[in-house]
């Protein structure tokens, strides 16, 4: 067992870099599978197209995709006089707070929510808009409940429709905002993994934009097996780090879905645990601390606090024990799966705990992304950053992809 060190001070300035507009990939690839690959192993840099991931990831791996399914969350309402509100779905409130519930709901929902153009929203006035489903015409009416908060109220006409078809039936795709341009036809499908399931995220697990049937068929071939997790990728994702020291940052929560068999198929992994995705990875590591959370405080709340893994006093289990501990509490209460939240930040000085490699897309200068990078790559992200910018490789959500492992 381990034991985990206090971080020092962080400095937001550097952890930043020149990011030249046209480095940002604006449009995907015809082809998923034939982005760049940049490779970090053993403090050594190559270049590949990612058809060749299953060539470099060593037989008896795991791979750990996040399943989560793009919503469109941006509607678009018009009122009587003209003006268009636009009305962006964060997280539900009512009738659940847990996002797969509340998309199959088929009465009404609230949500809290970014309002564009919201001083045109009069108190208690209804907007309306019609979709048709499936050759049947449905009235969504939105209400806001709380200005402060923005919460708003959803109620639709037609019967057993669930909430996720008519926002699947009427609402945008939010394309990040970096790509500083409306979201075509064809970002429907493309902003959005191959494997993608779960409804609920609000911005898509970029790195597993790459993954085509035909690159799953090769890893299975090369005994390379893999799970799936849930993590609702939310708009806090984009948010940018405004404070110089990085740890006052206040860091954005996500809601974890996991189900009991690939908790304790993890624990019984001997080989790589390798994380698709910065989502993945956060999944992944709070699932530890879960379990430290279970043995050393017997807290069975599944929360954990942005800061809650550094300053440990104490020696901490090893991954299979705090995994092992998950499941114990899940089979001992019945549970199939577990849902929780995180605000996990990872930085320089966080000692990992379940990942030995990460998948991932290049990032913004000065981001929660570039630190968590930072860390995995105990300070070589400079030069990996530096040789992609120099090999021509696109950045950003629409880009080229890294292997990383763990330095």
């Amino acid at each position: 067992m381990q034991k985990l060190s206090s971080i020092e001070e962080i400095k937001l300035s550097d952890y930043s870099y020149i990011l030249p507009e046209e480095r940002i990939a604006k449009f995907p690839l015809e082809k998923r599978d034939e982005s760049k690959l940049l490779h970090f192993k053993d403090n050594q840099i190559s270049h590949h197209q990612f058809f060749e991931i299953p060539d470099l990831i060593p037989s008896g791996s795991m791979m750990v995709f996040n399943n989560t399914k793009v919503i469109p969350a941006r509607l678009i309402f018009q009122r009587e006089s003209g003006a268009k509100i636009e009305i962006f779905l964060l997280k539900p409130i009512l009738p659940s707070t847990v996002i797969n519930e509340v998309m199959i709901n088929t009465s009404s929902v609230t949500w809290e929510t970014m309002i564009g153009n919201l001083k045109k929203w009069k108190e208690n006035e209804i907007l309306q808009g019609r979709v048709t489903i499936q050759g049947q015409e449905c009235i969504l009416n939105a209400k806001l409940v709380d200005r402060e908060r923005k919460a708003v109220e959803f109620q639709w006409s037609g019967g057993k429709i669930p909430f996720v078809a008519l926002v699947e039936a009427s609402g945008e795709v939010p394309l990040p905002p970096y790509l500083n341009r409306k979201a075509t036809a064809e970002d429907k499908p493309r902003y959005q993994t191959v494997y993608s399931k779960k409804e609920g995220a609000v911005a898509a697990p970029t790195a597993g934009l790459h993954f085509t049937e035909e690159t799953f068929q090769k890893l299975k071939e090369n005994n390379i097996r893999h799970e799936f997790l849930t993590l609702h990728v939310s708009a806090g994702t984009f948010q940018p780090i405004k404070d110089e020291n990085v740890k006052d940052h206040d860091m954005h929560s996500e809601q974890i879905v996991v189900d009991l068999k690939t908790i304790q198929r993890l624990s019984e992994q001997e080989g790589n645990i390798i994380a698709v995705g910065t989502t993945s990875m956060r999944t992944l590591e709070s699932l530890y601390w879960y379990g430290v959370k279970l043995i050393s405080e017997k807290d069975h709340q599944f929360f954990i606090p942005k800061l809650y893994p550094y300053g440990f006093d104490q020696y901490l289990p090893s991954r299979q024990v705090s995994l092992q501990e998950v499941s114990k509490y899940m089979v001992e209460n019945d549970l199939s799966e577990i849902t929780g939240s995180t605000e996990i930040f990872i930085m320089p000085g966080y000692d990992f705990k379940v990942c030995d490699a990460l998948v991932t897309n290049f990032h913004q200068p000065s981001s929660t992304l570039i630190l968590l990078v930072a860390a995995f790559t105990n300070g070589n992200w400079t030069r990996i950053y530096q040789e992609a910018l120099e090999n021509d490789y696109r950045f950003l959500s629409y880009g080229d992809s890294n292997l990383l492992w763990k330095a």
